[in-house]
């Protein structure tokens, strides 16, 4: 009579630190609206992108007389979610690492689980109010872009998601292998050439062949699509690969993604979380005060 009670207590300290990481994640994120270097970064890129968008405004699409500045918003807003990912979280993680913040969660009981979460819900958080702060304004001062109806709301939605799910693993898979933060440059300088060749900017179609099969093998690539999906006009699916959004494959390239970083990225993190050490911790922070002196 008491093995089920029994084995399911075994899981209530994980599912408390779960919570806490939780409350702290959501902590966190409100901390972010009081921070000058996080409103910065709120801001920055949605007024970097009208600015872009503005100069853009008398191009067209190729083969069409839909605006470019238009197509290229949603791309843009799939590029962000893709960016918050990978780069927010693989920062979260080094920074935290060379801090001690990492370490003082490891020498909790399910401290790492409480960190993880925590942290997932701030990247999150910050990505959904980033990407709305671009939405918003574009919805209002670009012609033919609309959210239309519920399809295209769940479409949004399911979208943006899924594309959380695929990138933030692969983040903090990137995050566990930088050895600090000054190193991001190995992921920033990849992941610009994936952006460039993805059809952020500029439709894919017009790009070589073989540049767009390596294009589609990243999810940068799905997630512009799948936000185009959600925002453009059905007419704007003639200037796609195969004249279609595509969601089914948008579903299977993020799924894949997705499982390939929950698989793998447990197996990083905990490797990381034992090498980690008050004598590591130190010594970086020396290497650190050595550079600025």
């Amino acid at each position: 009579m008491t093995t089920i009670p029994a084995a399911l207590s075994l899981g209530q300290p994980a599912m408390r630190a779960a919570r806490a990481g939780l409350a702290r994640g959501r902590i966190e994120l409100r901390h972010t609206f009081t921070n000058g270097q996080d409103l910065w970064n709120y801001f920055f890129p949605a007024i970097l992108l009208l600015v872009v968008l503005f100069f853009m405004r008398n191009a067209t699409v190729p083969g069409t007389s839909f605006s470019l500045s238009s197509r290229t918003m949603p791309s843009a807003l799939g590029m962000s979610i893709a960016f918050g990912g990978l780069v927010t979280m693989a920062m979260a993680l080094t920074v935290d690492r060379e801090d001690g913040t990492l370490l003082r969660a490891k020498a909790i009981p399910n401290g790492m689980v409480g960190y993880l979460v925590g942290k997932i819900t701030l990247v999150a958080g910050m990505g959904v109010i980033s990407l709305a702060m671009q939405l918003v304004p574009g919805l209002f001062l670009l012609d033919g872009l609309s959210v239309r109806g519920a399809s295209s709301w769940l479409t949004l939605v399911w979208v943006v998601l899924l594309g959380m799910v695929a990138t933030m693993p692969i983040g903090a898979v990137f995050g566990s292998l930088v050895g600090n933060p000054r190193n991001m440059g190995m992921i920033m300088l990849p992941l610009m050439g994936l952006i460039a060749t993805s059809g952020i900017f500029y439709p894919i179609t017009n790009f070589p062949v073989w540049l767009q099969w390596i294009a589609q093998v990243f999810p940068i690539y799905w997630l512009g699509l799948g936000m185009r999906s959600a925002l453009l006009p059905d007419s704007m699916a003639g200037v796609e690969i195969g004249e279609s959004w595509r969601h089914l494959e948008t579903v299977g390239v993020l799924g894949a993604w997705a499982i390939l970083g929950l698989v793998i990225a447990p197996i990083v993190l905990r490797r990381m979380a034992r090498r980690e050490s008050g004598s590591r911790v130190a010594e970086r922070r020396e290497k650190a005060l050595q550079r600025i002196t």
